[in-house]
């Protein structure tokens, strides 16, 4: 995004009253998006190289979750044979998300990111991770207020999940270096517009500092 346009939206924007920061609360989880295998394996509909950094990004977050005891979260897709269970989400998208039809194993998690006992795995068959799923219930049982986020698509699930986590009451924090796309372009659109109407685009250092927090 240019400086130019950037300085037009701030202008806007900021006129309009949208872009306020909400800030992290006092009880996190850490969500981690559809980091599987079609993303990162060369020759899957989905691979772009792109998405290794979000992959790596993720990573450390978990990894600093873990230290200060925040419950990770880890999201899948799958779908029956065929999508018949996928309803218009798969028919729209049916070449790409045929990744996530039961025993392939483009659905799995990558070698690097290999599942804890005390990790939490939610299955979902829509963009938002809150849409069908025991997500919701499971964060507010748990006492969380914030939901800190990594994974892909920018423009995709990792949106539709920080829309529903506003609409949830749960402060929708988006790691920016734990996030990516196809292209640079709908990737810094989305995370403009989630940063300016439904939670915080947040840098990786800010996040760690204030895990880090929860420590003392």
């Amino acid at each position: 995004m240019s400086t130019e346009i950037l300085e037009l939206l701030e202008s806007n924007y900021g006129e309009t009253g949208f872009n306020k920061r909400l800030g992290f609360g006092k009880k996190p989880a850490l969500l981690l998006i559809d980091l599987t295998e079609a993303y990162f394996r060369e020759g899957s509909p989905l691979y772009h190289p792109r998405f290794q950094s979000a992959l790596e990004g993720s990573l450390r977050l978990r990894q600093a979750a873990h230290n200060a005891g925040v419950p990770v979260i880890l999201t899948r897709v799958e779908f029956k044979r065929g999508g018949i269970d996928g309803g218009m989400f798969f028919l729209k998208s049916k070449l790409p998300l045929l990744c996530f039809e039961e025993g392939n194993p483009l659905g799995d998690f990558p070698l690097s990111l290999v599942v804890e006992p005390r990790d939490i795995i939610v299955t979902k068959k829509h963009a938002s991770s809150f849409f069908g799923t025991h997500l919701a219930a499971m964060l507010t049982a748990m006492g969380v207020d914030t939901l800190l986020m990594g994974g892909v698509s920018t423009s995709g699930c990792v949106r539709a999940t920080a829309v529903d986590t506003s609409a949830y009451g749960f402060r929708p924090m988006v790691i920016r270096e734990a996030v990516e796309d196809r292209h640079p372009g709908p990737h810094e659109a989305n995370l403009y517009d989630i940063n300016a109407k439904y939670g915080d685009v947040v840098t990786e250092a800010e996040t760690l500092s204030y895990i880090a927090s929860l420590q003392k």
